[in-house]
């Protein structure tokens, strides 16, 4: 009965492990580059996307389907950061418009609560663009000054003594 839900949820399932694994990827390397406040917005989105999984996969099997946990895609692998924002952007964007689509899918097929999630999915995936589209615009308009500031505020950061020890 619920066939075509389970189907959209799947995609959905593998879309999110996907950015999961991508976002996961960037927080690595702009952790690694020293771009603490970069590194932890993509952990967070990642965070978000496994949520969005298990919402997702509490679906699927409450519909009596079979959770494919399969990735739609492999990891894009470069380390420069305007690259980085512009991909989490547009798979934020796109997410959003397929679930808007699956949503109205679901609806067509009386299921009500799987078009609710996948609406409610809409909303954080359009955060999430927000948060990577106005990233792309401090990128934009300060320039390497942005990335800079990032690094040095780590240095202050890990050259301060903690209280009750010596340097």
């Amino acid at each position: 009965m619920h066939a075509k839900s389970i189907k959209l949820l799947n995609k959905a399932v593998a879309d999110e492990l996907s950015a999961v694994h991508q976002y996961m990827y960037f927080h690595f390397h702009c952790d690694d580059q020293g771009y603490d406040l970069l590194a932890n917005l993509f952990k967070r989105t990642a965070i978000a996307e496994m949520m969005h999984i298990e919402k997702l996969a509490d679906r699927i099997l409450f519909l009596k389907g079979e959770l494919e946990m399969k990735a739609s895609t492999e990891v894009e692998k470069f380390i420069n950061v305007e690259e980085m924002l512009k991909l989490a952007a547009k798979m934020e964007e796109d997410s959003a418009k397929e679930y808007n689509l699956w949503a109205n899918e679901c609806a067509a097929n009386a299921d009500s609560i799987s078009k609710q999630l996948f609406e409610s999915l809409v909303a954080e995936e359009e955060v999430h663009y927000n948060q990577y589209d106005t990233e792309l615009d401090n990128l934009k308009k300060f320039g390497d000054n942005y990335l800079a500031l990032q690094s040095i505020e780590r240095s202050k950061v890990r050259d301060t003594p903690i209280a009750g020890t010596q340097n």
